[in-house]
């Protein structure tokens, strides 16, 4: 049976401990702010390096289209998805483009594409929605 004045010893048990819980540690030292190469904004410039189309995981089949961004913030390369049809020809190399993070279930990657955390959403200033759509024209650098 606990003591008197044991409140204090047990509270401090609790403080000590809690750091074996692996979300409270994350939370607590900040890694997740850390190991994002967005470094915890919501959205990054950057420039477009490449074009690569990378294939779908199983069960599912086809090359989804998507980019290589080297982040303007800290040089890091990411990889970017181009969303609906059409969308990568309105996107060449060295474009500077504005990347946001996928509003995805759990680990926040494109469902059938393993590592794709990110979308284009505007490329030179130019929101990609509307050049698709043949409402506005991307300028020339």
């Amino acid at each position: 049976m606990p003591g008197e004045f044991a409140a204090s010893k047990l509270k401090k048990k609790r403080k000590k401990f809690r750091w074996k819980d692996k979300d409270y540690k994350k939370k607590k030292l900040k890694l997740k702010k850390k190991h994002d190469p967005l470094g915890g904004a919501p959205q990054a410039r950057g420039i477009v390096l490449q074009k690569v189309a990378l294939e779908a995981k199983q069960p599912n089949s086809g090359l989804r289209k998507c980019v290589r961004v080297q982040l303007i913030k800290n040089g890091k390369q990411i990889t970017a998805f181009a969303p609906r049809d059409g969308a990568i020809n309105f996107i060449e190399e060295h474009d500077e483009v504005i990347v946001e993070k996928l509003r995805a279930s759990k680990r926040g990657t494109l469902g059938d594409l393993p590592s794709v955390r990110w979308k284009v959403i505007k490329v030179n200033n130019v929101p990609l929605e509307m050049m698709r759509r043949g409402k506005r024209e991307k300028p020339t650098r």
